[in-house]
């Protein structure tokens, strides 16, 4: 008589061979599922001619539609979103920067989903991808043709958090994001959303295009 052993489904899954859309549905399910997030970023431009141009600090998110990218270098920047407004604070120009929110051409664009529902299929029509270690790495490609950025590529832990962000813009310019330390789901005060006017700073109302 044949014997079977029952082998449990979470163990099945364990032991079954990650694809593509499991990640992206991992990535998806650890950020819908986060409604603060506090983490430090390191935020690098590359632009022509190789020059690159490296700064940090801390990024602080909070559901629905705020996020503080709060500069320790170079000290006193600061670009803040309270839901409404988008407040840029330049202290080499001692200037402060204001434009509605709405889908801009900043490059934080593709980060935008750390603020609302993550939904790879909607945003994105190809991906690529391989496993440089035990990580992922995904290059999306987005769904518009008005999209200000060539492709996105992502850089996945195994449980899903997202430690590289990359996007190259349509003017060949790269800009990345590297997270480390994050917490999810922490307090965060409201008033880290809110903008305080720095004293002698000039407030300068964009409009846009």
């Amino acid at each position: 008589m044949a014997h079977f052993t029952l082998i449990p489904l979470t163990l099945l899954l364990a032991q079954a061979p990650e694809t593509l859309p499991t990640m992206l549905k991992r990535i998806e399910q650890r950020y819908n599922t986060t409604a603060t997030l506090k983490s430090e970023f390191e935020q690098t431009m590359a632009v022509a001619q190789g020059r690159r141009v490296t700064e940090r600090g801390i990024l602080y998110l909070r559901k629905p539609g705020r996020m503080r990218w709060e500069y320790a270098q170079p000290t006193g920047k600061l670009f803040l979103c309270d839901a409404k407004r988008i407040y840029y604070v330049v202290p080499s120009a001692r200037r402060v920067e204001v434009s509605e929110m709405r889908e801009s051409d900043d490059l934080r664009a593709p980060l935008a989903f750390l603020l609302g529902k993550l939904d790879f299929a909607r945003d994105f029509n190809r991906f690529e991808h391989s496993r440089p270690g035990t990580q992922w790495k995904i290059r999306a490609y987005p769904k518009s043709a008005k999209s200000p950025y060539e492709y996105v590529e992502f850089f996945a832990e195994p449980d899903g958090r997202l430690s590289v962000v990359a996007v190259k813009s349509k003017d060949g310019s790269t800009m990345s994001y590297a997270f480390q330390s994050e917490l999810r789901n922490v307090p965060l005060a409201a008033s880290l959303f809110e903008f305080q006017k720095p004293e002698g700073f000039e407030i300068l109302q964009l409009r846009a295009n």
